[in-house]
C-alpha cells in the first residue's frame, strides 16, 4: 500500500513538474510569453527600376526581378499576452536593389537606372495565432497507455507599423554614387520612410525551449524614392558633367527609322517621365525563424527547490 500511494505520488508530481517546464504546452502559454527571434532571408524589390518584361505592374509579384534578390538579418522580441495573440518588435537590416538591364522590357532597358540601399527597419506587430497544435504528452504514462507525441505547431498573421532608413545608390562606369546627395530629379527627399508590414507564418516546436518557423511578408511604405526615381527628368545643366550621365546614363533617345525620314523620339529628356510617382514602392520578405523561450530560466530547477519529500510523501 505503501509503495502504491509512493508511485502514485511520484507520477502524479513527475506529470505536473513536466507539464510545466514544457515548452509545448498550451495550458501553460504564459511559460511561454517571452522569447527571442534571429532571422535570415530573402528580400524584393517592387518600384520604379528593374521589374519583369512588361511595364511595370504595381504591387505584383510579377513584375520581380529576381536577379536583383537581396539578403535580410533581423532580431527580434515576442510577448505573448494572450493564447491567440502575440506582439513582436523587430530590427532588421537588408539590401534592396533594382537595375533597368535586368529587365526584359525594352524602354526599361534604355532607360538604363540601377540602384541599390542598404535599408535598417524597426517594426512593431501584432500577431494572430489562427490556428494551432500544442499538445503534450507528459514523460510518465498509466500502465497499459501508449505514449503520445509531442505536437507544437502556429499558423498565423500578422501586421503592424515600422519605421525604415535608406539610401539609395548606383554603379556607373565602376563608380558608385549615393544618389540622395546628387537630387538626380531636382528634388530632396527623406531617408525614413514609415511602412506596414502584412504576412504570415509558421512556426514548429523544436525540443522544449526552442521554434523554427518561415514567415512571408510584403511590406508596404509610403516613400516613392527608395530607389531615387518617382517623377521626370531633371534639367541635365543643374548638374556637373558627371552627375548628369549618373541622373540619366541613357542615349536620351531612341530612333525608329522610317522610309527616307527617320523619327526621334526623346523619351529620356529633361522633364520627360522617368518613374510613376501614383504609386508608392515596396518590397517582400522570405525569412526564416529561430525562436528561444527566455520566460523562465531553468524553471524545472526552481521548481524542484520546491518539492520536499515527508514521511515518504512528496509536497508540491
Amino acid at each position: 500500500m505503501k509503495f502504491s500511494t509512493l508511485f502514485l505520488s511520484v507520477f502524479l508530481v513527475s506529470t505536473l513538474f513536466s507539464q510545466h517546464v514544457n515548452f509545448n504546452s498550451q495550458k501553460n502559454w504564459s511559460l511561454n510569453k517571452k522569447e527571442l527571434l534571429l532571422g535570415f532571408g530573402a528580400t524584393q524589390f517592387n518600384g520604379d527600376l528593374g521589374g519583369g518584361p512588361t511595364e511595370g505592374i504595381d504591387y505584383s509579384m510579377k513584375d520581380i526581378d529576381w536577379p536583383s534578390t537581396g539578403f535580410k538579418g533581423m532580431i527580434g522580441y515576442r510577448y505573448r499576452f494572450h493564447p491567440s495573440f502575440a506582439t513582436t518588435t523587430t530590427l532588421s537590416y537588408f539590401t534592396l536593389k533594382g537595375d533597368d538591364k535586368l529587365s526584359g522590357e525594352a524602354i526599361r532597358r534604355a532607360r538604363n537606372l540601377n540602384f541599390k540601399s542598404g535599408v535598417f527597419e524597426l517594426q512593431q506587430r501584432i500577431e494572430w495565432i489562427a490556428f494551432s497544435v500544442e499538445k503534450f504528452s507528459p514523460t510518465y504514462t498509466l500502465p497499459g497507455k501508449s505514449k503520445g507525441k509531442n505536437k507544437n505547431q502556429q499558423y498565423y498573421l500578422f501586421t503592424g507599423l515600422g519605421a525604415a532608413y535608406f539610401n539609395p545608390k548606383a554603379e556607373y562606369n565602376g563608380i558608385v554614387y549615393n544618389l540622395r546627395e546628387i537630387k538626380t530629379e531636382g528634388v530632396s527627399y527623406s531617408p525614413i520612410t514609415l511602412t506596414i508590414p502584412m504576412g504570415v507564418g509558421v512556426r514548429f516546436g523544436l525540443g522544449t525551449s526552442w521554434r523554427f518557423g518561415i514567415e512571408a511578408s510584403y511590406v508596404k511604405t509610403f516613400s516613392d524614392y527608395i530607389d531615387d526615381v518617382s517623377t521626370v527628368y531633371a534639367d541635365p545643366s543643374s548638374f556637373t558633367a558627371e552627375h548628369a550621365l549618373v541622373a540619366n546614363p541613357s542615349d536620351y533617345s531612341v530612333t525608329q527609322s522610317t522610309p527616307g525620314n527617320p523619327i526621334v523620339f526623346n523619351w529620356f529628356g529633361a522633364s520627360y517621365q522617368r518613374g510613376d510617382n501614383k504609386q508608392k514602392d515596396a518590397y517582400y520578405h522570405l525569412n526564416f525563424v529561430i525562436t528561444r523561450n527566455i520566460t523562465y530560466k531553468d524553471y524545472g530547477r526552481q521548481r524542484s527547490k520546491s518539492i520536499s519529500k515527508s514521511s515518504g510523501k512528496y509536497k508540491v
